[in-house]
């Protein structure tokens, strides 16, 4: 066949008047299923949001995360669902069979199911962490032998960013127990040793004189002096304690230490550290 009679019948193929009226229904049905799933996402996240902010406003600031989370979640699971259903009804408009279909997908379901039960396992668990506001995307946890900041909570896996740097990818299945520092207000404990020579209620007035004067972005109260901690084998401990913001102990306690040693230098109170005292024996005839 020659490449005009192949473009002749071509074209009278093309001009039928019944392959147009046969093809067109079924494009403008598939048009309309479209603009319809995109209308029904469009209106289902609008509500979901208005929900979400509806209840933001009723709760605590520190229980806005889930909310924002979980409506995040809602919208994912809408669009989902409907793309799959409008997926569906486009393959219904080619002819496809959906019955045969959708058996053959629950079992191929099952058998992942069954085949990925550490994968299922992982989004259960990811789901409940955010559902129950475990810990959110900022918040300083520790898991296992894992500490760190928490960088992405997904459904599957958990990224944490240690103070060194490394990025730690747990699945969200090995999540057994969380340690969340960035919830509450925490506890900046600082012990001073004074040598048994000193005066220890004169050190405790010193110590009481610098904790008023301490200030501190980070600093919920005035650091406490408990008194005598403990009696060490060379030393006098005098114990601190100072609340203030979640998970900021370690930049407090330093601040803490670097003020008492500088007042306890200023007043002459010594703080113990190991000496060595070298004897000389004189031996006769030498």
């Amino acid at each position: 066949m020659s490449m005009r009679e192949w473009y002749e019948k071509t074209l009278d193929w093309l001009q039928k008047i019944n392959l147009w009226d046969m093809l067109g229904q079924p494009i403008i049905r598939i048009l309309l299923i479209i603009v319809l799933a995109r209308i029904a996402i469009w209106l289902l996240h609008k509500t979901v949001n208005r929900i979400v902010n509806e209840q933001t406003r009723k709760k605590q600031p520190n229980e806005t995360r889930r909310m924002t989370t979980v409506g995040r979640l809602l919208n994912n699971g809408v669009s989902y669902v409907i793309y799959f259903i409008a997926g569906m009804l486009v393959l219904s408009e080619f002819g496809v069979d959906l019955g045969p279909l959708l058996a053959g997908a629950g079992v191929v379901g099952i058998a992942i199911g069954f085949g990925a039960q550490s994968l299922v396992k992982d989004i259960l668990t990811g789901f409940f962490i955010i559902l129950e506001d475990q810990f959110a995307v900022g918040d300083v946890i520790q898991t296992g032998q894992f500490k760190g900041t928490v960088e992405v909570i997904g459904l599957r896996t958990t990224k944490l960013q240690s103070w060194t740097g490394e990025v730690h990818i747990i699945p969200n299945g090995m999540i057994n127990e969380v340690t969340n520092f960035s919830l509450k207000n925490t506890l900046a404990v600082v012990d001073v040793s004074i040598a048994y020579e000193a005066d220890i209620e004169r050190a405790i007035e010193v110590i009481n004189a610098t904790m008023d004067e301490l200030t501190h972005e980070n600093l919920v109260k005035r650091p406490e002096v408990l008194g005598v901690q403990m009696l060490n084998a060379s030393s006098v401990s005098i114990r601190i304690v100072g609340e203030c913001m979640p998970n900021t102990h370690a930049i407090v306690t330093r601040a803490m230490n670097k003020a008492v040693k500088e007042a306890l230098d200023k007043h002459g109170i010594e703080i113990p550290y190991p000496k060595m005292i070298t004897y000389q024996r004189k031996y006769e005839g030498a």
